[in-house]
């Protein structure tokens, strides 16, 4: 008999929902939506994220349960805070707590409340294969508009699946993710530019220089690329050059800060999560460096529900979901 749960996230650029049935451990949806930002903009006020929210998650959620009595769910889980760590808080997120909660009530069922931070990692194990994660300590980077995190997790099983996260490091000024946008924008690509500026960088056959990093320990800065990349397309380099200049300088980052950690650390998996990790060629950068790198599929590498989907029936069920 199929046992059904529902992830929802409202993250700054994307309202997602995703339905997982436990029996099949198949997603039967994963929808998304990107918030609309206006052409030359840069991100979005929180204000204006809630209120696209507001607006989407009606259809998503409608769109993820297409077909299905909602009075079969099993529970609901929603992505309540960014992080874990108290004091967390970004108001986009209490849109989807709101909707969560009121579907919840509607059909009278557990509401399991995670971070989108956790529910990134989750995702991100899930989609790597890699259950063996989640009976050890790792080592987790979270890449993102809005994040740029090296994280040490600590998975505890006792009659449920947590996670304790440790803060390990990560930038001290702009986020790879951001880095991407502002440069991006100034290129005349739409936001979120992530897909345009990999395909840029696709189409570049030069070597691009090898500029110097600003990596100390487990601490990065990012927000000089944005000055180097000003200076290239000044001397008139082109913008396919430029594109593959800022994937190779913060494919080299995130190298060595994975690096340093597993210095401090000791020898342990890396997991790569976010959705600037679905970029191909920084990923293929980290692939052939010698570690133990695993990485989310593409779809579920970027903000998406899935993670809470699956938290929500680890919550009620433990790992017996997976390991069947």
């Amino acid at each position: 008999m199929s046992r059904f749960y529902i992830g929802i996230d409202t993250s700054n650029y994307t309202t997602s929902c995703a339905l997982f049935d436990a029996q099949s451990r198949t997603f039967l949806s994963n929808v998304k939506r990107l918030l609309n930002v206006d052409a030359g903009e840069r991100g979005l006020r929180q204000s204006d994220a809630v209120f696209a929210h507001v607006k989407n998650l009606p259809d998503v959620i409608g769109e993820a349960l297409t077909g299905l009595d909602p009075a079969s769910l099993c529970a609901v889980g929603v992505s309540a805070t960014p992080r874990d760590n108290e004091g967390s808080y970004m108001p986009c997120f209490l849109t989807g707590l709101a909707a969560a909660s009121t579907l919840a009530n509607g059909v009278k069922k557990p509401l399991h409340r995670f971070s989108h931070q956790v529910g990134h990692v989750m995702a991100a194990v899930w989609s790597s294969n890699s259950p063996d994660l989640l009976e050890r300590d790792f080592i987790a980077f979270h890449v993102s508009g809005g994040t740029t995190e090296l994280l040490r997790v600590h998975p505890e099983m006792t009659d449920t699946l947590s996670m304790r996260i440790e803060l390990l490091g990560g930038t001290l000024d702009l986020n790879a993710g951001q880095a991407i946008d502002r440069i991006g924008v100034k290129m005349g690509l739409g936001f979120p530019c992530g897909p345009k500026l990999e395909e840029l960088a696709l189409a570049c056959d030069e070597k691009v220089e090898r500029a110097k990093l600003s990596v100390k320990g487990c601490e990065c800065n990012l927000s000089g690329v944005e000055n180097k990349v000003d200076k290239l397309l000044t001397e008139g380099r082109s913008r396919e050059y430029a594109a593959k200049f800022v994937l190779d300088f913060i494919g080299r980052t995130l190298i060595t800060l994975a690096e340093n950690a597993l210095e401090t650390c000791g020898d342990m998996p890396v997991l790569f999560a976010g959705g600037v990790m679905s970029n191909s060629i920084i990923k293929g950068m980290i692939a052939r460096r010698p570690m133990d790198a695993r990485f989310a599929e593409p779809r579920f590498s970027s903000d998406n529900a899935a993670g809470c989907a699956l938290l929500c029936a680890a919550a009620e069920e433990g790992l017996g979901f997976w390991q069947k």
